[in-house]
C-alpha cells in the first residue's frame, strides 16, 4: 500500500516528523477526494498512530470515518456504517456531522430513542443544521408528540426558510390539527420553493381531499404521479378519491383500480414466492383451516368494529386464527382484541415494522390457508403482501369499497346490497357475497345506553352525518 512509501511503522510510533505526518494527511485528502475512503482511513490512522495528540489528525480520520459510514449505509450495509460513525465519535465526540449520520442510521434501524438523542447532540453542537431540527421533528410526529414536531419544524425553518421539507412536514402537522389554511400556505411554498417534489404534491391531494375538494385533489395527485410515476401514496390516494366522486359502476374508475394492480404486481414480480401445490401441503381430511388477517386498523378504528366478531367467535376446533397485526401505535383497543384473538386459540403477531417481503416470507412459514386482508387502499395498507402471493387463496374484505386491482387477491367479500347480482362494476376479484350483510357491528363495551328517541318528542325525524368533508355529497 501507498503508506509503505514513507516508512511509517504504525506498530512502533518511531517515527513522530511532523514532514511525516501532514504527508500522511496528504495521503488521506488524497485518497478521500478519490473516493478511496478505506485507503483515507488508513492513511489517517498510521498519522495518528505516531501523533495521537494531532487534533488535526483525529479531526481528519473521524471526518474520513464518517465519509466511510455512510458510504457503507449507502450500499446496504447498515450495521457496518453505524460502526463507523461510532469510531469517529470516539475520536471527536462533537462532531456534529458523525452524530447527525449517526442519528440517520439509528433511524433507520428502528432505534429511534438512540437517533433522537443523536439529532438532539447535533442540534447542541451545530444549532444551525436545519436537516437535523427537520428529522428529530419526524421522530417526534411518529411518537404523536405533535407540539415539540412543530417547535423541531420551526426551527428548521429560522434556519433555511424555503426548507421544502420542513415546510411539507410543518403543513401536516397542522392539517392533522384541523389547521387546513395554514396547512395549505405551508404546501404550497414547498412546491414553490421545490417544484418537482413529489411528496408535497400528494400531501397537498390529501389536504384537498380532507376539505372536500376532491377533483383539485385528483389533480394534485396525478401531479405526483407524474414526478413518480410508481409512487405508491399518490397512486393508491387518487383511487381513494375516485369514490368519492364517480360511482363505483364507472367504467373509468373501474379501469384505474385494474391498471394500478397490474402496474404495482409488475414491480413485485421479483418478490412472488413460489407457487403452492397440495403436495406441499397438509390435506388431512377436516384438519383445522389456517385463516389469517393481516390489517393495520385493529385499535379504535372504524375497520376495528367490524372486524371484531370474526376474529373472536372463530371455531378454534375447526379454524387456527392468526392475526398480523400492522398497528403502528397500539392502543385498549389492541390489547382488547389480542386477548380475544387468544382466547379462541388464535397467534396474534406484531409486524408494523416487518417490511411486506419479510411479511410475505413469515405468512408462508406459518402455512395459512387463506388471507384476508382488511385495508384495500386506505392508509398503511400490506397489498405487497398480497401482491406476493403469500397465501394460496387470498381475499380482501371490510375496508375498501371497491377492487383491489390484483390478480392475485382471489376473492371479495361483500353482499347481494353493495354488489347487486346485475351489478356494471369490475373487480379483479371473484365476488363473494355473503347472505344478509357482509360485515357486523360490534359496539364499544363502554358505549353508553341508547338515549329515547328525539323524533318522538319533535315530531320530524333529524339527519345527521359523522362523516369526513370527502364523504358528503
Amino acid at each position: 500500500m501507498a503508506l509503505k512509501q514513507h516508512g511509517v511503522s504504525s506498530s512502533t510510533g518511531a517515527v513522530c516528523c511532523p514532514s511525516v505526518i501532514q504527508a500522511l494527511c496528504n495521503c488521506g485528502v488524497v485518497y478521500r477526494e478519490m473516493e478511496r475512503l478505506e485507503d483515507a482511513v488508513a492513511a489517517y490512522e498510521a498519522a495518528l498512530a505516531v501523533a495521537p495528540n494531532y487534533p488535526i489528525v483525529r479531526t481528519n480520520l473521524a471526518v474520513a470515518l464518517t465519509d466511510l459510514g455512510t458510504s457503507l449505509k449507502l450500499k446496504g450495509q447498515l450495521l457496518q456504517g453505524i460502526s463507523m460513525y461510532e469510531r469517529a465519535l470516539a475520536l471527536v465526540p462533537r462532531h456534529s456531522d458523525a452524530l447527525y449520520n449517526l442519528g440517520v442510521a439509528c433511524a433507520e434501524a428502528g432505534q429511534i430513542e438512540r437517533a433522537m438523542f443523536c439529532y438532539e447532540l447535533t442540534t447542541h453542537f451545530n444549532p444551525q443544521c436545519a436537516e437535523a431540527w427537520n428529522n428529530l421533528g419526524v421522530l417526534h410526529k411518529e411518537a404523536d408528540n405533535l407540539e415539540r414536531a412543530a417547535e423541531c419544524y420551526m426551527a428548521a425553518l429560522n434556519i433555511r426558510p424555503n426548507f421544502p421539507q420542513s415546510l411539507n412536514n410543518l403543513a401536516m402537522v397542522l392539517t392533522s390539527q384541523g389547521k387546513a389554511g395554514e396547512a395549505l400556505s405551508l404546501l404550497q411554498a414547498a412546491i414553490s420553493a421545490l417544484p418537482d417534489y413529489a411528496e408535497a404534491h400528494n400531501n397537498l391531494g390529501v389536504l384537498q381531499r380532507d376539505v372536500g375538494a376532491i377533483p383539485d385533489a385528483l389533480a394534485s395527485y396525478e401531479r405526483a404521479l407524474a414526478l413518480v410515476p410508481e409512487s405508491r401514496n399518490a397512486g393508491q390516494n387518487r383511487l381513494l378519491a375516485l369514490n368519492y366522486i364517480h360511482p363505483g359502476e364507472d367504467p373509468a374508475v373501474c379501469a384505474a383500480h385494474a391498471a394500478w394492480g397490474e402496474a404495482f404486481q409488475a414491480r413485485h414480480a421479483a418478490h412472488v414466492l413460489p407457487e403452492i401445490r397440495p403436495a406441499h401441503r397438509d390435506m388431512t381430511p377436516g384438519r383445522p383451516l389456517r385463516v389469517g388477517y393481516v390489517t393495520p386498523d385493529l385499535f379504535t378504528h372504524s375497520v376495528s368494529y367490524f372486524a371484531e366478531a370474526p376474529l373472536s367467535h372463530h371455531n378454534k376446533q375447526r379454524v387456527q386464527l392468526y392475526v398480523y397485526s400492522c398497528v403502528a401505535k397500539p392502543d385498549a383497543k389492541t390489547a382488547r382484541l389480542r386477548q380475544q384473538v387468544a382466547a379462541v386459540g388464535g397467534v396474534w403477531r406484531d409486524v408494523a415494522r416487518l417490511p411486506e417481503q419479510q411479511l410475505a416470507q413469515l405468512v408462508r412459514q406459518d402455512d395459512v390457508d387463506i388471507l384476508v386482508e382488511l385495508t384495500g387502499h386506505t392508509a398503511n395498507n400490506r397489498l405487497g403482501v398480497c401482491a406476493m402471493r403469500a397465501a394460496p387463496i387470498q381475499v380482501t374484505w371490510i375496508g375498501y369499497p371497491n377492487s383491489t386491482g390484483l390478480t392475485s387477491v382471489d376473492y371479495r367479500f361483500t353482499d347481494a346490497i353493495c354488489d347487486p347480482h346485475d351489478t356494471k362494476q369490475t373487480f379483479t376479484e371473484e365476488l363473494v357475497r355473503l347472505p344478509g350483510c357482509f360485515l357486523c357491528y360490534t359496539p364499544a363495551p363502554d358505549a353508553p345506553p341508547v338515549a329515547p328517541l328525539p323524533a318522538a318528542a319533535n315530531g320530524f325525524v333529524t339527519f345527521g352525518s359523522f362523516n369526513n368533508l370527502a364523504k358528503i355529497t
